[in-house]
């Protein structure tokens, strides 16, 4: 059976936990509920009626065990070789389902910087694409695949941070990592 608590035994946080935290931090955002998706190409389909930035998060590890989520424009190629160099993790490789969901409570197709609330022991780095912070609205999922969230990227960081996590940007070469 599939792991369904995170690493400390809690239960992840649901979407409702998660929108009733960014109301407290008066962080307003844009709900939009569709059909599940679990690719960036199934997302595409979504795109021409929510505004703002569309976004790829990939679930990274290391061969040391140290975890990242990285955060990039959807349309973004990456070079796993090249992307470990400008993270200074070394060989990154994805890191399984099971560990998604042990550290950021969430299965693939939903992955999100929002899961940040599920990292209570701060163990994945969040790195965000540089570009992204000066887009008008970020799409997230809300821990949920079948909803997308739109957030401004300053509220975005804000929230990451209330929930001990600091952002590194990073920047991109034109059209390759690196």
């Amino acid at each position: 059976m599939a792991q369904t608590s995170l690493i400390d035994g809690s239960a992840p946080a649901t979407p409702q936990e998660l929108f009733e935290r960014l109301d407290e931090l008066s962080i307003p955002v844009v709900k939009h509920h569709h059909l599940p998706v679990f690719t960036v190409e199934e997302a595409k389909a979504l795109k021409g009626g929510i505004p703002g930035a569309h976004l790829k998060n990939l679930f990274l590890r290391n061969k040391k065990g140290r975890m990242w989520l990285l955060v990039t424009s959807a349309d973004r190629p990456l070079d796993l070789k090249e992307v470990g160099t400008i993270l200074g993790s070394g060989r990154l490789s994805f890191g399984s389902s099971d560990r998604l969901m042990k550290y950021l409570g969430v299965i693939p197709g939903a992955v999100t910087p929002l899961a940040a609330i599920n990292d209570r022991s701060h163990a994945v780095q969040v790195a965000i694409e540089e570009d992204l912070l000066e887009a008008d609205a970020l799409n997230v999922h809300p821990l949920d695949n079948s909803m997308t969230a739109s957030i401004a990227p300053n509220d975005l960081i804000r929230f990451l941070e209330a929930e001990g996590h600091s952002a590194q940007a990073v920047r991109f070469g034109d059209g390759e990592a690196g």
